[in-house]
């Protein structure tokens, strides 16, 4: 697997990549309200946004892009692996990555986690330092606020 930064031109796969992983897992999770709100959140816009930015990267396997994630600063966003290409290692493979991105400038990573990753982030090191409860089309979403500290490894 390679983890290559996205150009303007992967904005489908990018977003193909998050709205599948919403549609296919969020459900299983949370009210509908909220899976809207996360669908509409992950949008064309903001990817491409991101993309522009630079922040954006893709895990390509055999030729094909399944997963993605996004570091803003100290903050890992938008990572998503397609449902048919998880528990392949691929989600850990990008969280380190991003991990290391964010040691070369700062001393932790942050995230906001979502239920299904929360157990995932919690295994992986990370700490819940607060829970957010927010209205999202007539229903409500909950997320943990979470960190992890981060070291360069001086390569």
């Amino acid at each position: 697997m390679d983890i290559i930064t996205a150009a303007p031109s992967d904005l489908e796969t990018v977003f193909d990549i998050a709205q599948s992983t919403i549609r296919a897992i969020y459900p299983h999770y949370y009210p509908a309200g909220a899976v809207d709100f996360f669908l509409a959140h992950h949008s064309r816009e903001h990817i491409s946004a991101d993309i522009e930015a630079g922040r954006v990267s893709l895990a390509v396997s055999d030729g094909k892009a399944v997963g993605t994630v996004t570091v803003a600063d100290d903050s890992i966003n938008r990572l998503f692996v397609l449902p048919d290409e998880q528990g392949k290692g691929f989600g850990g493979k990008l969280l380190r990555f991003a991990e290391a991105e964010i040691a070369e400038s700062y001393g932790t990573a942050r995230l906001d986690s979502s239920l299904p990753a929360k157990q995932i982030y919690l295994r992986k090191g990370y700490m819940v330092i607060d829970s957010r409860m927010i209205e999202a089309n007539g229903d409500f979403l909950c997320y943990d606020i979470m960190i992890k500290r981060v070291e360069a490894n001086g390569d």
